[in-house]
């Protein structure tokens, strides 16, 4: 099985994902930031649109369908629990419900924090998992709606799957993360080593995402309330990792 997946920057600092199954030639949307970026890649590739994935209402994640549908009859997807305040949804899922995407089959992830009804989807035959504000490269999305305990209950579930993982979240935030991951792990050398890479990869104007699980995991200090460096820098030494992650946050929100 061969998915293709390609990385669309829209607005100032947002992510679009187009997959396209080359087997079945499905192709699938994860979030509709922008209208016109989107569209120029599927004409560019030859690529009609078959669904729309959208992980939360927030309009830099939606705004850009009605110009898509205008192009493209494709079918509109997302959470069960958010769709009072998503676009008109064709198909709404919960978590666990799994999804289609030509041969590959997508499951959905509840992870509420950033909003409530929040919804990642894992691809496991593409090693891939959309996270858009949940989990994101060296950070997690501000929590908005949801508490410290309900994120950190989404960041597990995303913390458990294999860590070959790609995680692709929803925007460029990467290089303001790594000055506050400093901030945090300044002795941890993986840390150190990812940051000056975030920045020459900047310079040259690539995008840093997507990354892997297992970066994130070495790197990511929302994921490391269990490292002593972490409980240490936010005075909690020896505390539950979920309430480190919480002083994290409150220490981020700050920052």
């Amino acid at each position: 099985m061969a998915i293709e997946i390609v990385t669309i920057p829209c607005l100032a600092d947002n992510y679009a994902f187009l997959l396209n199954d080359s087997e079945t030639g499905v192709t699938a949307l994860v979030d509709a930031p922008e209208e016109t970026p989107i569209l120029k890649v599927l004409a560019e590739r030859g690529w009609s649109l078959d669904m729309v994935l959208l992980t939360h209402h927030h309009f830099d994640h939606v705004d850009g369908l009605g110009g898509i549908l205008t192009e493209h009859r494709a079918t509109v997807v997302g959470a069960k629990a958010d769709a009072h305040r998503l676009p008109p949804l064709d198909i709404a899922l919960s978590e666990g419900d799994e999804l289609q995407i030509g041969d590959a089959a997508a499951t959905v992830i509840d992870v509420s924090g950033h909003t409530v009804g929040h919804i990642a989807f894992h691809i496991p035959q593409a090693q891939a998992v959309f996270t858009a504000d949940s989990l994101m490269a060296l950070g997690c999305g501000r929590l908005f709606e949801g508490d410290a305990a309900i994120a950190w209950e989404s960041l597990q579930k995303l913390m458990a799957l294999p860590k070959d993982t790609i995680v692709y979240s929803g925007h460029e935030y990467t290089m303001a993360n790594g000055r506050f991951a400093l901030t945090i792990e300044p002795g941890n050398p993986d840390l150190v080593t990812r940051v000056k890479k975030i920045e020459q990869a900047r310079r040259q104007g690539q995008p840093t995402v997507p990354s892997s699980l297992s970066e994130e995991l070495a790197t990511n200090p929302f994921l490391r309330g269990h490292m002593t460096e972490v409980q240490e820098s936010v005075g909690l030494k020896g505390a539950d990792a979920g309430a480190v992650f919480a002083r994290v946050r409150q220490a981020k929100d700050t920052f």
